[in-house]
């Protein structure tokens, strides 16, 4: 004599339904934290821009301080890394770069020698947006790159 032993038999764990509604849930939640650190991560190099660039506003006062108040004379776009290499060494300046590799801060003075920007483009913003210090004491964010007729673009 056979048993039926459906009617006592129960169902343990999961529908395949409830496993693949809790997997695209957490791929959701991974993709916003992703998206996230991104950011995180592109504000961080962007302060650390910024940092940088105030280190050689500080290191260029003390160079003008020694020479009659003429800051380091470059009328083309320079790359502000090559000072530790260029002979015009920058007094207690480490000559930090851009951390992308693919960037780099730049520099730019009058032909006279009386003033100057400094420049890096920052990452957490749209394309062609560039951090910028003076050497009016101005700093802040330009959508355009000093140039030798606007030496500080920033407002």
């Amino acid at each position: 004599m056979k048993i039926n032993n459906k009617k006592n038999y129960k169902m343990i764990g999961f529908t395949l339904i409830e496993l693949l509604v809790v997997i695209a849930i957490i791929g959701i939640l991974a993709s916003l934290a992703l998206v996230s650190y991104t950011r995180s991560q592109k504000q961080a190099r962007d302060t650390r821009r910024k940092s940088d660039l105030k280190q050689y506003q500080v290191a260029l006062e003390n160079y003008a301080n020694q020479n009659n108040g003429i800051y380091p004379v470059k009328t083309t776009t320079f790359q502000a890394v090559s000072f530790c290499n260029s002979g015009q060494a920058l007094y207690g300046l480490s000559c930090p770069d851009d951390p992308d590799a693919t960037r780099h801060y730049n520099y730019l003075s009058l032909s006279d020698g009386s003033e100057y920007a400094l420049w890096a483009q920052l990452e957490a913003y749209q394309t062609g947006q560039y951090w910028v210090v003076c050497s009016s004491g101005k700093s802040g964010e330009s959508t355009t790159q000093p140039s030798t007729s606007s030496i500080c673009p920033v407002p």
